[in-house]
């Protein structure tokens, strides 16, 4: 059975109403990084980073896995997939994956800011977290999220799994952000590599079998070549 390793960056999730951060008219337009996304703009503002994620939350909470999502998961049935994302929504696991790390967290968890192994997990029915929610030792929760400058820490495991890849896939990301970015680098000799993207993706990588596509069009296109190649 192949081993196809998939990265998923935002335009994984676009299709499914999760804002971006970095298009046009994204979050990064509305808030500033270092106010919403550094442990910096925690300690000077933890309300205002809060709500924010807060937000977040409650618009993936109301968000559905879209055809893309769901066909990676129904894919498991024909091939080990394992799914390495840059999104913090956890809508591959809703359409059924199995096997998913999160490079830079996740939206519906919390941790303590004291004991980082301290981890809840949140549900719809109670989204937020605010001032003086607090973890088992008394320490106030943050979101389970990796902020910038601080480190990525299921990166060795990304990249261990992706050495692992006989195809690797990549969707709705610029491989333009690292660490993640780097990943591709990890993959052996001759390994077929597929990027799905509607947008033209700019990289020196000349072996890259490109499918100009949504996430959803671009999975379902995706099958479809690798039925008539591996089946």
């Amino acid at each position: 059975m192949k081993h196809i390793v998939v990265l998923t960056g935002a335009g994984m999730s676009a299709e499914s109403g999760i804002a971006t951060f970095r298009d046009s008219g994204g979050l990064w337009e509305q808030h500033a990084i270092e106010d919403v996304a550094t442990p910096e703009g925690f300690q000077r503002n933890p309300q205002l980073v809060l709500d924010f994620y807060n937000e977040r939350r409650k618009a993936a909470f109301g968000a559905k896995p879209n055809k893309g999502h769901i066909g990676l998961a129904e894919m498991e049935s024909d091939y080990k997939i394992s799914i390495i994302t840059q999104n913090v929504d956890n809508l591959h696991e809703r359409a059924g994956s199995t096997n998913v790390i999160h490079l830079h967290g996740e939206l519906n968890k919390v941790r303590s800011t004291a004991d980082p192994s301290l981890i809840y997990t949140l549900t719809s029915d109670k989204p937020e977290i605010n001032i003086g929610d607090k973890c088992e030792k008394g320490s106030q929760l943050r979101p389970h999220i990796v902020w910038f400058g601080e480190a990525v820490p299921m990166i060795e495991k990304a990249a261990e799994i992706t050495q692992q890849a006989d195809i690797l896939v990549v969707i709705g990301t610029s491989l333009n952000v690292y660490p993640a970015a780097g990943l591709i680098n990890y993959t052996k000799q001759n390994t077929p590599i597929y990027l799905i993207d509607p947008k033209e993706v700019k990289t020196n990588i000349k072996s890259i079998h490109f499918i100009q596509k949504g996430a959803s069009e671009g999975v379902e296109e995706l099958r479809e070549i690798l039925k008539l190649k591996y089946s």
